[in-house]
């Protein structure tokens, strides 16, 4: 294939027949032999009447023009070729292509040929006459049609006019060529012209070139125009763009520059009006001594750094960070004890014990003149609870702002302390970006979460936190973004937890925990009816007159839908009882509406949990536990039975490693007690005992459970049924001690929820029942034990029970009817 000497350019530059500085030969006037050489063109395409410089370096390109310069027509045959892939057209000749005579050529010193050749007419390639070299086809002239109409002189009108922005537009396209294409008359080769000074795909150009008809042709071009049009205005507004933001940023430099010098002459300094700004925040800001050193170096620093290098901007940021903090803006306490009890009782039913402490704590603040140095609070209690709502309450009373973060599944130290600025992106941590929000220098600070602090290979939070929440420290902190000391003596810092026991030991010993424990079923019917309705009516719509919820059917809600120490699944009953209500409403089938304890499974669906346990049968190796979880205090089953075997102890249900231990004590106690318990000495050795704790997905661990194991296992080999209304906790020894427990009050709660009539607890916890509310322990009788006996005496019945047969498989068993729900 031979190569164009620059065909992009030569073919943009050369003139076509009609052009005004050269009068070609016409076409028409030019004999085309039937058979003359054959050039592959390749993806170039030649037009009638068209100059292309070529530079034939292959042999056979070389030989064919030799041929034709040797004829007395000195014509050759320019044909494209087939696209074997994307970018390659190596393939077979295509049918149409032009016929071409050789205007100039010259024979270099290596061997090449040196040719311009000029497009004659359009041709067909019938066939190859001759395939070895030089090679020679068989061609006809193709005939072109023009129908010469109004509308032809229109589009060639328009063609003209279009290919004139072209040029305007593209940087590429001499000016000269407007004046060219202004004098062709001819449509053929005005559309010939175009195509081959616009930037086309092969494909578009061999389009061009295989039309006959010259008004299709002439119209497909000015498609092809148009298009193109298209291109170069948006490639023009691109540079438009780019080069106006350039000239912008030119025209700041020099500006500033000059007002530089100008400063100077006028011996006002070299500060700009920007960064003159940013230092009269600097100084509103009240910075300490310390940062404010930093800021005035910053600030010198910045005004040395040409303002497009990306490190002025990151120094920009850095002061403006400094600028926003309230280092010196507070809001003024109110410590007014009254008004503060009263906006915790509105906010708030109950919780007499942590109220108390929280005035205990503002009162001290107060005789100390607003310092807050001391311990920091934290909140333990199970979800629901009101450990959020009580430090808004806290700011509240306070006149404070108010600010949580939730520390749950934190686990870069970043996070509390912050980037350090050579990293790209770099901002202050949490701390320091909640403050400055705030605005205030004093603000009641809430760590949420306090529990649920992760820990991985980007560093330790809780380590992070130990400088924030130690009074003898945080008056220095440093974020290390920041890299100042920074203040947070002023802070009221109040942290919460569901479990204090995850918390960890170094940032436990710096606070001061307050427990709130789950709340009573009365104190959960106050609360639905004082608080909880009413938002759920406003959030909903229903005006108050319209809705009314029953003190049985709350009562009912708490006992039979929910299961919990808080009240939000209260919150969400009730929701849903609004939610039903308002669909109601909507409808206009009720004025109002009373929901009663009769009718709310028409809103809540089937009842979820039975209240009263007593109200089942004495068992065999069924005993009753209490236990303490992230929800508070409830209910936990023990399971034992025997089956013939080798004396294999089988514990299942997901028991911890302590939990075990104290089966295995149990078990241990047992033996030690078989002669007194009427068991024979070789029962252990001919029987497995197996003890289950149900819900076996849930984990379970701890040593409160040792008293309920021990009394379901004797059960188990004494036959003698537990009795179902007593619940029990405690923890036990190999000689049959009961030791104390914590967490009773929460216990005590539940076996209250549970429907149990009667609770055994450690003696040693006698002083633990204080915090039992008093309606609570008007319903239960308490048993404080020592000895395990005397857990046996008291939940055991003392006749032995037959074991039952086992029913065959034809047997059938009559399904038991549900119960009503009693209620207290």
């Amino acid at each position: 294939m031979p190569q164009e000497e620059d065909m992009s350019d030569a073919s943009k530059t050369a003139p076509a027949a009609g052009a005004p500085g050269r009068q070609p030969p016409h076409a028409e006037e030019v004999h085309i032999p039937d058979v003359i050489p054959v050039i592959r063109s390749g993806a170039n395409i030649m037009f009638p009447q068209q100059l292309m410089p070529v530079l034939a370096t292959e042999k056979r390109d070389i030989m064919a023009i030799d041929e034709a310069a040797a004829s007395e027509v000195k014509t050759l045959g320019i044909f494209p070729q087939e696209a074997l892939e994307e970018g390659r057209f190596e393939g077979a000749l295509r049918n149409t292509g032009t016929a071409a005579t050789i205007v100039r050529m010259a024979k270099a010193p290596d061997g090449s040929v040196h040719a311009i050749l000029q497009g004659l007419a359009r041709v067909r390639l019938a066939a190859l006459e001759q395939e070895d070299l030089p090679v020679r086809g068989r061609v006809e002239r193709l005939e072109e049609r023009v129908d010469r109409t109004l509308e032809l002189e229109a589009i060639m009108r328009e063609a003209g006019e279009t290919f004139g922005r072209v040029v305007t537009l593209s940087d590429n396209l001499p000016a000269e060529l407007q004046s060219a294409v202004s004098s062709i008359t001819d449509p053929a080769a005005l559309a010939d012209f175009i195509a081959a000074n616009l930037q086309l795909a092969p494909d578009d150009r061999y389009a061009v070139l295989q039309e006959l008809d010259v008004n299709k042709r002439l119209a497909h071009v000015q498609e092809l125009l148009r298009h193109e049009i298209e291109v170069l205005e948006v490639q023009s507004k691109i540079q438009s763009d780019v080069r106006g933001e350039i000239d912008k940023r030119q025209r700041e430099f020099i500006l500033r520059e000059q007002m530089k010098a100008i400063q100077k002459e006028l011996g006002e300094g070299d500060i700009t009006p920007e960064l003159a700004e940013l230092k009269k925040r600097l100084e509103e800001a009240g910075l300490p001594e310390g940062p404010r050193r930093e800021a005035d170096r910053e600030l010198q620093r910045l005004n040395a750094i040409p303002t497009m290098s990306p490190e002025y901007q990151v120094a920009r940021t850095y002061l403006e960070w400094l600028a926003d903090l309230p280092w010196s803006k507070t809001t003024e306490d109110n410590l007014d004890i009254a008004r503060a009890e009263q906006i915790l009782d509105e906010d708030h039913y109950g919780l007499e014990k942590v109220k108390r402490r929280i005035l205990d704590f503002l009162a001290v603040i107060k005789l100390k003149h607003g310092e807050t140095r001391g311990p920091i609070l934290c909140f333990v209690g199970p979800p629901g609870t009101g450990k959020t709502s009580l430090g808004q309450s806290i700011a509240r009373a306070l006149g404070r702002k108010f600010i949580r973060i939730s520390l749950g599944g934190i686990r870069d130290e970043a996070e509390i302390r912050g980037h350090r600025r050579t990293y790209v992106g770099a901002m202050p941590g949490r701390i320091i970006q909640e403050i400055k929000r705030a605005a205030s220098h004093n603000p009641l600070f809430m760590l949420d979460e306090m529990d649920k602090l992760g820990v991985d290979f980007r560093g330790d939070p809780a380590s992070a936190l130990l400088e924030v929440l130690d009074p003898a420290q945080n008056s220095t902190f440093t974020d290390h973004y920041l890299d100042v000391a920074f203040d947070l003596s002023r802070v009221f810092f109040v942290a919460t937890a569901n479990l204090q026991d995850t918390i960890p030991g170094p940032l436990r010993d710096r606070m001061e925990i307050i427990e709130l424990p789950g709340y009573t079923e009365h104190e959960k019917l106050e609360i639905g009816k004082r608080y909880l309705l009413p938002r759920q009516l406003r959030e909903n719509g229903i005006p108050e007159d319209q809705l009314r919820v029953t003190e049985a059917a709350i009562r009912e809600i708490i006992r039979s839908y929910t299961r919990e120490a808080g009240v939000r699944s209260l919150e969400r009953e009730l929701g849903s009882v609004c939610r039903g209500v308002a669909r109601r409403i909507a409808a206009e089938e009720h004025e109002q509406i009373v929901v009663t304890d009769e009718t709310l499974a028409e809103f809540l669906g089937p009842l979820r949990f039975r209240w009263e346990l007593a109200s089942a049968r004495d068992e065999v190796g069924v005993a009753t536990g209490l236990a303490a979880t992230m929800a508070g205090g409830d209910v936990l089953f023990v399971e034992a039975t025997t089956v013939p075997g080798k004396g294999r102890l089988i514990l299942t249900g997901k028991l911890g490693e302590v939990m075990q231990e104290s089966a295995q004590a149990a078990l241990t106690y047992a033996r030690s007690r078989a002669g007194l318990l009427g068991v024979s000495s070789g029962f252990f050795e001919k029987n497995d005992i197996h003890i289950h704790v149900p819900a076996g997905a849930i984990p379970k661990d701890g040593p409160s459970a040792g008293v309920t194991m021990a009394t379901a296992l004797v059960s188990a080999i004494t036959r003698r049924p537990v009795r179902k209304e007593v619940a029990m906790t405690g923890e036990i020894t190999l000689r049959g001690k009961v030791l104390p427990v914590g967490a009773v009050r929460d216990k005590v709660l539940a076996a209250h929820r549970a429907g149990s009539k009667r609770v055994i607890i450690p003696r040693d916890n006698e002083n633990d029942l204080v915090d039992v509310p008093e309606e609570v322990r008007r319903d239960l009788e308490f048993l404080l034990v020592e000895h395990v006996d005397e857990v046996l005496a008291a939940a055991l019945h003392p006749e032995r029970q037959e074991e039952q047969p086992r029913l065959e498989p034809t047997q059938a068993v009559p399904p038991e009817r549900p119960r009503p729900v009693q209620t207290a």
